[in-house]
């Protein structure tokens, strides 16, 4: 186990800011996630500290130790590609073997080892297939078994599960995590699937345009996001304009206006999840605390154990709810009148731009 260490963190390529000023903190022994859409930096930043990119400025410490200058193979990290990365002419055994053959390993310990791990990732029955008598689940856990049995350092995992199908992402996201624990390494793994952060991760790092955005618990970035572009990444969002009051910025609710705080010159979205949406057919269905904002119904999407439901403000805003089925719900037509009804404690109020920053 190792911890890693990144300050001022840059990467140019020419005048384009591939990364910009990264400076962050990996306890050792932690599942840290590099989370963002394509072209926010953090494939770049995960090659960086591999070794396969130099960077045009900052620090790389494992353990306290300066590695920045070092070439990739000396820098005792491992990496785990997306696209498996196994030899097709090697059998099971072999492709793993071949990382400590080229470290000149003794025979004996090579098969130890090897032995070892195909059976921490459950591939010990398969150890002399090839490559093509194996499903695309079973090739990523070889391409895994050969970057752990060199043990190293660190391990470097870069979308790993993104060329299979949704059920099989699903199952080997927990077989990595298990033997991520069970190895207790630590690792820096790169998606831009939001589900697969949050279920996996002790930390995710929200990257956009070469900047992080936010690095945090995943309970952390889900409730409590830093700022707009968090807020909208991570998890469905509705953003729905706040209107200025005098010396108050206020989001207006079915008569009632709710007070966002802060400086009223700046421009503030409300944000509200729609899974905290319940949705009325009556007004007077609402609690006392909830705030209630009347809309128009667009659609009602069943979808087995939730239904969607897609409606439209009286200001022309678009917004969602995610219920449990409810009859009365889903026999809305298109056009009629009802109430959508959070509590005020559920609504996040931002500054209204790309990556606003949270007002309360």
């Amino acid at each position: 186990m190792a911890s890693v260490d990144i300050t001022g963190l840059r990467k140019l390529y020419g005048e384009v800011v591939a990364l910009s000023e990264i400076s962050i903190s990996i306890p050792s022994g932690s599942f840290f996630t590099l989370l963002g859409p394509s072209g926010c930096g953090k494939t770049t930043l995960l090659r960086t500290i591999a070794g396969f990119h130099a960077q045009t400025a900052g620090t790389i410490q494992i353990d306290g130790n300066s590695i920045e200058n070092l070439p990739a193979y000396q820098r005792d990290v491992a990496m785990v590609f997306q696209d498996y990365a196994v030899f097709p002419h090697l059998s099971v055994r072999d492709n793993v073997a071949f990382g400590l053959k080229q470290r000149r390993i003794r025979g004996k310990e090579i098969t130890q080892r090897v032995n070892e791990v195909l059976e921490v990732v459950q591939l010990g029955h398969l150890a002399e297939r090839m490559p093509h008598e194996l499903s695309g689940g079973q090739q990523q856990r070889v391409g895994l078994a050969r970057a752990i049995v060199v043990r190293p350092k660190v391990l470097l995992m870069d979308e790993p599960l993104s060329n299979l199908d949704a059920k099989l992402r699903v199952e080997l996201r927990s077989e990595l995590r298990r033997i991520q624990r069970d190895l207790g390494v630590t690792t820096v793994y790169v998606t831009h699937d939001q589900e697969e952060a949050l279920a996996m991760s002790d930390t995710v790092c929200v990257m956009y345009g070469g900047v992080i955005q936010q690095a945090a618990s995943p309970l952390d970035i889900y409730l409590r996001p830093i700022n707009r572009f968090v807020a909208s990444f991570v998890g469905a969002n509705n953003f729905l304009k706040v209107k200025r009051d005098g010396a108050k910025s206020v989001l207006a609710a079915n008569g009632a206006e709710v007070s966002v705080g802060g400086d009223a010159s700046i421009d503030a979205v409300c944000a509200l999840r729609p899974e905290e949406c319940r949705v009325l057919t009556d007004a007077t269905q609402a609690g006392p605390d909830d705030v209630v904002i009347p809309v128009r119904m667009a659609e009602v999407s069943f979808i087995g154990r939730e239904v969607e439901v897609f409606a439209v403000t009286d200001t022309e805003e678009e917004i969602k709810a995610v219920i449990r089925p409810d009859p009365a719900i889903i026999a809305l037509e298109s056009g009629s009148r009802a109430f959508f009804a959070t509590l005020r404690s559920e609504l996040s109020f931002f500054e209204d731009s790309d990556t606003g920053a949270r007002l309360s």
